[in-house]
């Protein structure tokens, strides 16, 4: 059975997403320039980059994309594990847990990035630590929004966003169905994107990752003081 929908228009759901994708720039930021060219939100890019390795092409490495995608599938377990714990109660404490357990694992990582070089991507130890708890937290991350079924806000992914905000346009002869949020998801992950360029050319990897952990519990923080977080967690399924 699918989550229901957002019964309460002021839900501020939404935007607690589009925060989130603010977010999403930031961990590129740090997995792309910090951690050798490796996602660990999006794992279409390491796929695709795992299969550049496989035929051997330079520069890609094998180990850090498998890494970062088994990671990430054990991250979207534990997420649907604790979606499935939670269904029907208030989804405040849900998405409380979640936020707590992601936020703990970026932070562990800033501590992780204390004596790694991003330079020479040494320690290898610290290297292959940091994608997977990136890639830990990301997966958790994805299974939780996943759940949630809010439209056009999964967080890390922009392609749906990017078609939906071409294809339901005025232009399309469609009624721009969701415009707003799809261009402040877009919005969002450049800002993102932008900021976790300049803190990791900066500062390194652990300002970024405190400050990452931080974001995650403080938007759901506040989103849990909201009436609207009362709503019951939705029941095992999704799309």
């Amino acid at each position: 059975m699918a989550a229901p929908p957002i019964a309460d228009a002021k839900d501020p759901l939404p935007l607690v997403l589009v925060v989130l994708s603010a977010v999403t720039g930031l961990v590129d930021a740090v997995s792309v320039l910090g951690l050798g060219q490796v996602f660990v939100a999006n794992m279409t890019g390491n796929t695709v980059f795992l299969g550049f390795a496989v035929g051997g092409a330079p520069g890609f490495d094998i180990p850090r994309y498998i890494t970062a995608l088994l990671a990430f599938l054990v991250g979207a377990l534990a997420g649907g594990w604790i979606a499935n714990a939670f269904a029907g109660a208030a989804r405040r404490w849900w998405l409380l847990s979640v936020a707590a357990l992601e936020a703990a694992l970026f932070w562990t990582a800033a501590i992780v990035a204390n004596g790694y070089d991003v330079e020479t991507l040494s320690p290898a130890s610290r290297l292959f630590s940091l994608i997977a708890l990136t890639a830990l937290a990301m997966g958790v991350r994805n299974a939780t929004v996943r759940r949630l079924q809010v439209p056009d806000l999964t967080t890390t992914v922009l392609t749906l966003t990017l078609t939906g905000l071409a294809a339901d346009s005025s232009l399309s002869g469609g009624e721009n169905k969701n415009w707003r949020r799809r261009i402040a998801a877009v919005l969002a992950t450049f800002v993102g994107a932008v900021a976790g360029a300049i803190l990791v050319r900066a500062a390194g990897l652990a300002v970024p990752l405190v400050i990452t952990g931080t974001m995650v519990i403080g938007v759901t923080l506040a989103y849990a003081l909201h009436r609207a977080s009362q709503t019951r967690a939705g029941k095992p399924g999704g799309t």
